[in-house]
């Protein structure tokens, strides 16, 4: 057990809501938390649960039917829940092998004791990583700068869009009506403020962060431009943030996004400085065969957030159209032996286009606008290897990144990521390069025809002036 908060957590308030982690196992007492194919019949998972549930407790009956009452007036829709939250001790995340709840002094003792259970932590609560500007966008019918910088288009023109991948996209939700996401949802689920998922929850954004950043995923391209990284993609996009119990909203979109059998999961929230208390969710995110790319932070230089600096994510910075690294974007050296430094690396994140809810636009200002640049690029690699596994992916976007000479080490880490190179070192080969000549001389081919088509009636209005005179 980890007492880091915990033990002064018990000691002042006599509770406190435990991340239990628990241990893989082939017996009965563990099949809740097998793969879905070995799961043993539901007697049997309901003996562990009821077992599993005696070292939990409710705190306050009257504070649960309270959290039932706002968690209703906040959701899309009403809906009777499988079990009322006043009677509820403890929620199971199957695809995580995680467990939360609340728990006294004796029942975080016997959790610790237990042989079935890995691990006992204070429950951590993330928060946005907010912008720290955003703006209405101007109307530009040209690719974003980000996109150019990552050299993205290079992939778009081997014919690598990010078809057949999905996403997985945790955030304020997302509206799924506006034009550039049209046809670039596969699946949505409105977690609300307990943490239970509302039924048949349409697409719609809470905010505007979420749509934005969706966006910078998987946009479609239009009358705008072409914004989004992966727009042959689709996601699989989760509201869990923010309000109400954030641990557990967040815990049931991940295990969600591991029964979509997503590959990869584009997060931009965090707690404040590091803790451990979540690293137990990161590894059961690797171990489940999902890429977690989470924002570094917005706190400046000496500062991050948790889980975005954890050694075994992709931890992404953001740096401007100037490839200087923005004075916002967090930076931080660890006393540990793998990935020490973090961001791992830095992408576009300082007057990033995408869209917002209400068929509009705006520009974003934040580490939260750079990292779904890294998610989409992983979303055209994966295109080209579907079969590469979460560290192959890693390592491939990792050894693609070069660092000007306007972004230091300390704050760009390995510095900017590059498609082509990353699409070289996954697949062992180089692009397409017959494809990608083809689209350039088709865009050619019709720049030429236009342009033959204004001289033509340039030259038949130039007659009828002529005729007239």
């Amino acid at each position: 057990m980890s007492y880091s908060g915990l033990r002064e957590t018990l000691a002042a308030a006599g509770y406190a809501k435990v991340l239990v982690s628990l241990k893989a196992s082939e017996d009965a007492t563990a099949a809740t938390f097998a793969p879905p194919a070995r799961r043993l019949p539901r007697a049997d998972t309901d003996a562990f649960e009821r077992a599993l549930m005696n070292f939990f407790i409710i705190p306050s009956q009257a504070q649960s039917e309270n959290l039932a009452a706002a968690a209703a007036r906040s959701a899309s829709r009403r809906f009777r829940r499988a079990e009322p939250l006043s009677t509820r001790r403890m929620r199971v995340y199957p695809h995580l092998r995680l467990a939360t709840g609340y728990v006294d002094v004796s029942g975080a003792a016997a959790l610790a004791a237990n042989s079935r259970v890995r691990s006992v932590e204070l429950a951590p609560e993330l928060s946005l990583i907010r912008p720290v500007d955003a703006r209405p966008a101007k109307s530009k019918k040209l690719t974003s700068w980000g996109i150019k910088r990552l050299e993205i288009e290079r992939l778009w023109e081997a014919g690598y869009f990010g078809n057949g991948v999905v996403v997985g996209h945790l955030d304020t939700g997302v509206d799924g009506s506006h034009t550039a996401l049209r046809g670039a949802i596969k699946a949505f689920a409105e977690f609300d403020m307990a943490g239970d998922r509302v039924p048949n929850a349409k697409p719609w954004d809470s905010g505007e962060h979420g749509t934005h950043t969706a966006g910078t995923i998987a946009g479609r391209p239009g009358p705008n431009g072409a914004f989004g990284a992966a727009p042959g993609a689709q996601l699989v996009s989760g509201m869990v943030i923010e309000g109400g119990q954030v641990i557990d909203r967040i815990l049931a979109g991940m295990d969600w996004i591991v029964e979509e059998r997503c590959r990869i999961l584009s997060m931009s929230l965090g707690i404040r400085g590091f803790t451990p208390a979540f690293q137990t969710v990161i590894d059961a995110l690797r171990a489940a065969g999902v890429l977690p790319v989470i924002a570094v932070g917005n706190e400046g230089p000496l500062t991050s957030r948790s889980p975005g600096n954890y050694a075994n994510v992709i931890s992404v910075g953001a740096i401007d159209e100037a490839r200087r690294v923005a004075d916002f974007s967090s930076s931080q050296r660890f006393n540990r032996e793998s990935d020490p430094l973090v961001p791992d690396l830095v992408a576009p994140g300082v007057g990033v286009v995408s869209c917002i809810p209400g068929e509009a636009y705006a520009e974003m200002d934040g580490t939260s606008m750079a990292t779904p640049h890294v998610a989409g690029l992983a979303a055209l690699l994966l295109q080209a290897k579907f079969d590469a596994t979460v560290d192959e992916l890693e390592c491939a976007i990792f050894a693609s990144c070069r660092r000007p000479a306007t972004a230091p080490e300390a704050r760009a880490n390995r510095g900017i990521p590059n498609a082509v190179l990353a699409f070289t070192l996954l697949t062992g080969g180089n692009l397409p390069v017959a494809l990608a000549r083809a689209s350039v001389r088709r865009k050619q081919a019709a720049s030429r025809k236009k342009s033959k088509t204004r001289a033509d009636t340039g030259k038949r209005v130039a007659k009828r002036l002529a005729a007239r005179r």
